[in-house]
């Protein structure tokens, strides 16, 4: 058997089960013929970017053919995203250490920090000022690590409520070499971060309940604290755009994904309405929102109602 027929055949078993309602995809691929080449490709120790064209000819023994098809089959019987069984996720290129502890990384902010130019996005609303980022709600750290990678001259946090989740993002700051540039913080939301910063990047729980409800197996292997963001979606971001401005320097944008909760957003924020800006993705123009600090200021008697 050649290395294409091995991955045509996972990719058909991986079809069968999406097709039976026993699998999902959307933790780094959207269909079977990736998802096969990605985990077929690792469990024979090959580089995702190897030349197909070349190597799909190659034969693969029994055992190597035994071996990628059981990895398969575990993908299917458990229902954990393939980067929990290879503990590797990427973004942007970039490679990052990812297991249980934390949420399978797949933020679309990660496209506005650089794109394949090496150019993000985010550059336009930057200054000569910027020196500290925050990456709220890290997970595993990737977005910190990117930010750090992007904009060498700045100092970059990492905050989570969860120490599992730091656990496994000290592993890709030091795999990055980024532990004398990226610091970590334990924190809900912004209580225990230190300072003000010029840069707020945050890709929270925002899921709302019946969404919730509805998600296939696969997002409900992830942590459930990093997905759930109450009945609309937006319980944490009340608090985040509440305290926000108290850690923005006078010139900060926060940068906030927020899904496919648009609709929830404004419905809860109608007088931010005229001043969100929303950034192009891969996924649109509604995943992805910017705020300034001035808009934060302005809004602050509807965003801070009293209690």
């Amino acid at each position: 058997m050649t290395l294409a027929e091995l991955i045509a055949q996972a990719a058909t078993r991986l079809t069968a089960a999406e097709q039976a309602g026993r699998l999902a995809f959307g933790h780094g691929t959207t269909n079977a013929q990736d998802e096969a080449a990605w985990l077929v490709l690792w469990k024979l120790g090959l580089p995702l970017d190897c030349d197909f064209d070349a190597e799909g000819a190659r034969e693969v023994s029994a055992t190597e053919t035994g071996d990628a098809l059981a990895l398969i089959d575990e993908r299917i019987a458990t229902r954990k995203p393939a980067a929990y069984l290879t503990h590797e996720a990427w973004l942007q290129g970039v490679s990052f250490y990812v297991d249980e502890r934390s949420i399978v990384p797949r933020s679309f902010i990660a496209e506005l920090i650089a794109d394949a130019d090496g150019q993000g996005t985010l550059d336009a609303w930057l200054g000569e000022n910027t020196r500290h980022v925050l990456d709220l709600c890290t997970g595993n750290g990737s977005l910190a690590v990117l930010a750090a990678l992007a904009w060498p001259e700045v100092q970059v946090d990492g905050a989570d409520i969860s120490a599992d989740a730091l656990a496994v993002a000290r592993i890709n700051v030091e795999r990055h070499g980024l532990h004398e540039r990226v610091r970590l913080w334990q924190s809900d939301g912004l209580a225990q971060v230190p300072g003000t910063y010029d840069l707020i990047l945050c890709n929270p729980p925002y899921v709302n309940q019946q969404s919730m409800t509805a998600l296939p197996a696969e997002y409900r292997a992830e942590p459930e604290l990093a997905l759930a963001g109450g009945a609309d979606g937006m319980d944490f971001i009340r608090r985040l755009l509440r305290d926000a401005p108290a850690r923005m320097s006078a010139h900060a944008v926060l940068v906030l994904e927020i899904g496919n909760e648009r609709d929830n957003y404004e419905a809860a924020f109608p007088e931010l309405a005229a001043q969100t800006f929303w950034l192009d993705t891969s996924a649109g123009a509604d995943q992805v929102l910017l705020l300034t600090r001035e808009a934060l200021d302005a809004a602050a008697p509807e965003t801070n109602p009293p209690r």
